[in-house]
């Protein structure tokens, strides 16, 4: 039954409705002895006459009362009231929540890397919370989420069940009429489309399905697409137990590898092949958020690896972004807040960093070594520091080299040889350097996790790939005339060993003034632009990029 502004349920107000669900409705309320907002939940219509109804009811306030954490909505009072009408009306009161619900919120699209990790993190917490109490929740799903200022909140506990509990009559399938809301009376229990596989073949669930839920949900804020889809229900069940969704990163090329695995992992067919908790789940994604490495040195907050150095009146400034650097989110595309970190350290006596075209500087993928280029005497040469020393060591065999680039797993560095005109590398563990391939004036190189080396050759040239072994090397871009594109330069490979980031400098070279960020995918050989104004852009986990800002003092080609 609808409930008229101004109706009392015991000392609570109706005010206004605010939308319904499969069991209830939910109106805006005014508690009259606090004076405070609050959430009313009434059985909606028949169903209030329902006996099973009106015992998952009951156990949506039992569950909801047993349960403290700071991401599920607080339960304050449940009750029964005769209306007007002589109508009884169960309901509950729960906290007002000022917000959006992840379902509206996604219709705009996918979320942010970091806003999805965080409010992953925090719904997983949330889970392990009820599955600790004995409660599977068995309805997870973007609109039983709301987002607040506050963070993440789990709604609607109105399907939970002990774990216990045995299954009965609502392990029935049926087939609800074609308009009806898919968690229907007489159907199994939940939102087909982040149903586990055991739930829509009518067997029990557990914690297990819940994190299966979880992974529909996270796969969908993190790449704005539902796992599994079907033109009607047949195939909606065929695909959750018989196809696999596509990686999230092949969705959305600039997210972190390590979530291919946390929704791979909660979307197997086999319960006891997913995530056995949410609590080690929360942890993955706390791990992803932090990264797996602690930053240099922090002034506010930092990524967890130092992807920036700079030049800085004679010492070395390491930091994760410059202070004229902006944050890119790499889901959303827009602009985040510019933070400044820097650890300063003098370079060696008499040296003087190369500067250039060519990146002069790199951190190793573990955020504890430098590798720069400077001379001594006119004579340039590659050297390593690590962070927590204060001597920088030369790599022999580098003399005459310039633009180090470390290899994926911290082991080697390339560098460029101008007078050779080679592409060379160098183990740190000592040894000759070996040549991977000629090239003329490399303008930036990056050393991909499948051990290959994506580099800019010369000045006006596009990007190309060659084995980190040597071999003919492969095009991958050139620049367009036509779009006054000049130069493809300064490549960095994304994580996902798909993606690799690049500025696209135009034929004002002398100012890099309208650069932009592109990011090729190596499975289809196109590039899309990213950033409009910006150069020299570097991945920062977990799912950001470092750019220098043109129209700034470091973002001029030499």
């Amino acid at each position: 039954m609808a409930l008229t502004p101004g109706t009392r349920l015991g000392p609570y107000e109706i005010v206004s409705p605010i939308g319904a669900g499969g069991m209830g409705e939910v109106y805006r309320g005014r508690d009259t002895r606090l004076g405070r907002t609050v959430a009313i939940k009434v059985l909606s219509g028949a169903l209030a006459d329902d006996p099973d109804f009106q015992l998952r009811f009951e156990r949506e306030a039992t569950a909801i009362s047993q349960l403290s954490h700071p991401h599920i909505c607080v339960l304050h009072d449940v009750g029964q009231e005769k209306t007007s009408d002589r109508a009884t009306v169960s309901y509950l009161v729960m906290e007002h929540l000022e917000g959006q619900t992840l379902a509206s919120r996604l219709e705009k699209g996918p979320l942010p890397v970091d806003q999805a990790l965080r409010h992953a993190a925090a719904i997983a917490d949330a889970l392990d919370t009820a599955h600790r109490q004995g409660i599977v929740h068995r309805d997870l799903k973007p609109a039983n989420v709301m987002l607040t200022k506050t963070g993440a909140k789990l709604l609607d506990f109105g399907l939970a069940k002990p774990k216990s509990r045995p299954v009965g009559e609502e392990t029935q399938l049926a087939t609800p009429p074609r308009n009806a809301p898919v968690t229907t009376h007489g159907t199994i229990l939940g939102t087909f489309q982040y149903m586990a596989p055991e739930q829509v073949e009518g067997r029990e669930a557990d914690a297990r399905s819940d994190i299966w839920a979880f992974g529909c949900v996270l796969y969908e804020m993190i790449t704005g697409k539902p796992a599994f889809e079907g033109s009607n229900q047949a195939s909606l069940i065929g695909a959750i137990l018989h196809r696999e969704p596509p990686p999230p990163s092949a969705v959305q090329l600039l997210l972190p590898p390590a979530l291919d695995r946390v929704v791979r992992t909660c979307l197997a067919k086999d319960p006891d092949e997913r995530w056995q908790n949410a609590h080690d789940l929360a942890a993955e994604l706390r791990w992803i958020t932090e990264g797996s490495t602690q930053p240099v040195a922090a002034q506010g907050r930092s990524p967890s690896r130092p992807g920036w150095l700079a030049f800085a009146g004679g010492g070395l400034a390491v930091g994760a972004v410059l202070a004229s650097a902006v944050w890119w989110s790499m889901a959303g595309g827009a602009p985040g807040r510019s933070v400044q970190v820097r650890a300063l350290a003098p370079l060696g006596a008499g040296q003087a960093m190369v500067l250039g075209s060519r990146r002069p500087l790199a951190v190793s993928p573990d955020g504890r070594m430098v590798a720069y280029a400077a001379t001594v005497g006119g004579r340039s040469q590659v050297y390593v520091r690590r962070i927590d020393q204060m001597d920088a060591v030369p790599l022999s065999g580098t003399e005459g080299g310039s633009g180090p680039f470390f290899s994926h797993d911290g082991q080697w560095v390339g560098f460029f040889v101008a007078v050779e005109g080679r592409l060379k590398r160098v183990a740190l563990s000592g040894g000759a350097p070996i040549t991977i391939c000629e090239a003329p004036d490399v303008r930036g190189a990056s050393w991909g996790a499948d051990d290959t080396i994506v580099y800019t050759p010369q000045l006006d040239a596009g990007l190309m790939r060659v084995a980190v072994g040597g071999g003919t090397p492969e095009v991958l871009t050139r620049p367009d005339a036509s779009r006054r594109e000049k130069t493809h330069r300064y490549p960095d490979v994304l994580p996902n060993r798909r993606g690799v980031l690049f500025t696209i400098g135009t034929h004002d070279i002398t100012s890099f003034a309208d650069a932009r960020i592109a990011v090729y995918d190596t499975a289809t050989g196109q590039f899309k632009i990213i950033i409009d104004g910006g150069s020299d852009a570097r991945y920062q986990a977990p799912g950001y990029i470092t750019v220098r800002p043109c129209g700034e003092p470091d973002c001029r080609a030499v």
